[in-house]
């Protein structure tokens, strides 16, 4: 995420840079599976079956708990309950070089403790590896780096490293962690900084304590700002350039982190790509990428940008199928409920989205349809579809602006940038 920077990546803070049913008839399902000529190691599973779903009012997703930090700005959040970790973003009243870390055992999320991040102008982003053992805190600007800590003690992260280099210099603005091939790595986006070039930054965290730069690439648009790793396969948010993906092992045509192998890329529409979920849905199909649009807005008061859904059935040459879009309100991070079927989506000052995305998404009728005759694209509207589920935090009677959300357990985790952190239960 890069909020509120005029241009994106630079120091000034002004501007953002930004109830469906069960279906209802029979549905033809391809069981076959599918591993595409461009990547035949990855099976994507059977198509998605359609779905008929009524239009409904969306309901309000009922708020278990809030914890407030009333002096920075409130940034990213991982949780690996029963701890939660969030992060601090520019300067508020206090510079966001913090780290909150909560107790979310309960309904309130209780601050327990924290960790100042030093030399960090701010902490932006923040990833807990799949083992639990690793805290990842990104920093920006220059000096940019990735803080790595032990969480032997989940309550108290002890670091171990501390990554930096001349690639890294003018500021990480994101760092997304994935194994690949058993092998744990961090994938760093780098801000342009005076060099003018953004670049993709791949770190080997296989021992964490010294951590190991392995492979570089200038890329985006004129941004890179984030990833999604999952299979063998990275995901990367180039903003005007589009959503491309990346062979790092899953293929099975030799590449790795150290040296991938770009498959397709597409161009979702308005462009402002800045981040990317791969849904892997209980049917076992692995169909489509949910991608966040972020648009320009003001901390607290308004944002712009879609979501855009991809199918990669071809991941050579994916298309944009669907989208969903909210009236003065754009959308940040994702966070997916993928037994369940459910999206969840930050939308700053439009609180948190609850989407229902199981089953066909790119197929819908006429009425439900969006008609690009200047792109020549056709999409569907997933609100006109009735996939629009549930709202959460704009009952609260105060402001909101939505930066991440997670679900985890039966609940969902937001961070919010003017008022700290809110534990909701699940929409379903």
């Amino acid at each position: 995420m890069k909020p509120f920077l005029v241009p994106p990546f630079a120091a000034a803070f002004i501007l953002l840079a930004a109830c469906g049913g069960d279906s209802t008839g029979p549905a033809a399902v391809d069981t076959t599976g599918l591993k595409p000529a461009s990547c035949p190691g990855i099976n994507l599973g059977p198509k998605p079956a359609p779905l008929t779903l009524p239009q409904t009012t969306p309901a309000a997703m009922r708020v278990l708990g809030f914890g407030t930090e009333p002096d920075r700005y409130t940034a990213e959040i991982a949780v690996r309950s029963p701890t939660a970790y969030t992060t601090t973003w520019g300067v508020r009243r206090v510079q966001g070089n913090k780290v909150n870390i909560w107790d979310v055992s309960g309904n309130t999320p209780t601050l327990v403790d924290s960790v100042i991040v030093t030399g960090a102008n701010t902490t932006g982003d923040v990833a807990v590896s799949d083992d639990g053992k690793l805290l990842v805190v990104a920093t920006e600007f220059a000096p940019g780096s990735i803080a790595v800590y032990d969480l032997t003690n989940p309550r108290k992260p002890a670091l171990l490293s501390r990554f930096t280099s001349d690639q890294t210099a003018a500021g990480v603005h994101t760092a997304e962690i994935g194994r690949v091939n058993g092998k744990l790595y961090a994938f760093l986006a780098v801000d342009i900084g005076s060099s003018g070039a953004a670049r993709l930054v791949t770190v080997d965290l296989s021992n964490p304590s010294v951590p190991v730069m392995v492979n570089v690439k200038v890329t985006g648009n004129p941004y890179v700002h984030d990833t999604f790793v999952r299979d063998g396969l990275l995901f990367v948010a180039l903003w005007n350039d589009g959503m491309q993906i990346w062979d790092i092992g899953g293929c099975g045509t030799g590449a790795s982190p150290e040296a991938p192998k770009i498959l397709g890329t597409v161009k979702t529409v308005n462009g402002e790509v800045h981040n990317v979920w791969w849904y892997h849905d209980a049917s076992g199909s692995k169909r489509y990428a949910f991608v966040g649009e972020e648009g320009a807005g003001i901390i607290g008061t308004s944002s712009r940008g879609d979501i855009h859904v991809v199918d990669i059935t071809d991941p050579a040459q994916p298309k944009e199928v669907a989208f969903y879009h909210v009236d003065g309100a754009g959308t940040h991070n994702f966070s997916v409920d993928e037994a369940n079927g459910v999206l969840y989506a930050a939308y700053y000052n439009g609180g948190v989205r609850a989407i229902d995305v199981r089953g066909d998404l790119g197929t819908c009728t006429a009425a439900q349809q969006d008609v690009n005759t200047t792109l020549n694209l056709t999409r569907c509207n997933l609100r006109l579809m009735g996939r629009e589920l549930a709202v959460g935090l704009l009952d609260q009677n105060r402001q909101v602006y939505v930066w991440g959300v997670q679900y985890l357990g039966g609940n969902v985790y937001a961070s919010d940038m003017v008022n700290g952190i809110w534990k909701l239960a699940a929409a379903k």
